[in-house]
């Protein structure tokens, strides 16, 4: 409209006028609904050349958008489980601080499991115990086996002397013998090193091994009942926590709530421009919002950052050929903005939507001589054209709460 305006009134009004003290023609009389087009064609058709002109350099330098937010993560309070929750610690809407306890779950059977694993590692303490005594035991047979070996082993060697002597006196049988009960002792001695080898390695090796296991199903069960408990990884709100003990929690099916972080100090907003414009949108340019949860009052921003890439072109591998023609939507630029002054974003909620106007300057190349001449002068009258859609937000910001609750 205030381009139409200012076309006019450089286009239709100086021809009107030249037609009214020119010619003698006057409005109502020689100039009609009839013929008006005819009258002031040269001005009509002027003036629609101009504001379509000025539209589109006005909205193509300073573009306009209607898609702003506030945007802000949200971390999905989750147990590592699944399993029935036992005790809750905190309500919906409340403030919590990194460690605070959130939920617990029932640990009714990881805690048997711990205790199980406790009395086993008591079992095989008390198996160690019991071992060394084996080994006292199992040394005291391998000596007497040793001592029994040496006395067989003595007779024998004292009956062959005197069987060497005269073999009338000891008898074959009798050699026999002996030479047997070397055998049998020398048999248990072997027994007795066996049985002694066998209580070193239950001692060294395989009771230390069953006590490692033992210990390491504890330290499972004991981490099952430390991860029962949820915590809160950052400062932040819980929201949409309704949990009550009895529930049962899900980390893929039913996650128990939300938790807001805290922002600190402010985040960035982001926001939606036509593709047309991202030849224009550049870093550094000012962009002013207004924002529905604050009526009234336009907050200057700062673009802080550009997205290279149009959401809308992304694809996921599958077993279909992708067509192009079944993007319906184009896709806009994603920009990122800072406030310039943190403290206008106080009381916007996160979230909020926001429209919002970026302008072109450049003044910083004018000033530099990067652009001079009718460039230059071309150049700021394009950047001073700004002030029409400045005028619309201000308008916008306006009429927000009489178009929201008046006329929705």
């Amino acid at each position: 409209m205030l381009e139409l305006i200012f076309s006019a009134l450089i286009t239709i009004l100086p021809d009107y006028l030249y037609r009214r003290y020119r010619q003698g023609k006057r409005l109502g009389q020689e100039i009609t609904l009839f013929n008006v087009w005819y009258e002031l064609r040269w001005g009509l058709t002027a003036c629609a050349i101009l504001a379509i002109t000025l539209i589109t350099v006005i909205f193509y330098y300073h573009p306009s958008t209607r898609n702003v937010s506030a945007a802000f993560r949200t971390v999905t309070v989750l147990s590592d489980r699944a399993g029935r929750v036992d005790e809750v610690y905190v309500v919906n809407n409340q403030a919590l601080k990194a460690g605070d306890p959130i939920f617990r779950l029932d640990t009714t059977r990881q805690e048997a499991a711990a205790e199980t694993a406790r009395r086993r590692i008591a079992e095989i303490n008390a198996a160690l115990g019991l071992v060394a005594t084996e080994i006292d035991g199992a040394t005291a047979r391998l000596s007497a086996a040793e001592a029994d070996l040496r006395q067989a082993q003595d007779d024998l060697d004292r009956r062959r002397a005197v069987a060497e002597r005269n073999s009338t006196v000891v008898s074959e049988q009798e050699l026999e013998r002996l030479e047997t009960a070397v055998e049998r002792a020398i048999s248990q001695r072997a027994a007795a090193e066996a049985a002694l080898d066998g209580a070193k390695l239950r001692q060294s090796s395989v009771l230390p091994a069953q006590r490692d296991s033992a210990r390491a199903v504890l330290q499972e069960a004991e981490n099952e009942i430390a991860k029962s408990t949820v915590f809160a990884e950052v400062d932040g709100v819980v929201k949409q926590f309704l949990l009550k003990p009895g529930d049962i929690v899900n980390p893929i099916l039913r996650p128990a709530g939300i938790l807001v972080p805290n922002v600190t100090g402010q985040g960035r907003y982001v926001a939606a421009f036509a593709q047309i414009s991202a030849s224009v949108i550049k870093p550094g340019m000012l962009v002013e919002i207004t924002c529905a949860s604050k009526p009234l009052t336009v907050i200057p921003m700062v673009v802080d950052e550009v997205q290279g890439a149009i959401a809308a072109g992304q694809f996921r591998p599958g077993d279909a050929l992708l067509d192009q023609q079944d993007r319906a939507r184009p896709g806009t630029v994603t920009v990122f903005l800072a406030p310039v002054f943190p403290a206008h974003l106080e009381n916007v909620p996160q979230g909020s939507a926001c429209a919002g106007v970026a302008y072109t300057s450049r003044a910083a190349e004018i000033e530099a001589g990067e652009i001079t001449g009718f460039s230059a002068f071309i150049a700021t009258l394009v950047d001073g054209m700004g002030i029409a859609n400045a005028i619309v937000l201000r308008a916008q910001a306006i009429l927000l709460p009489v178009k929201a609750l008046v006329f929705s």
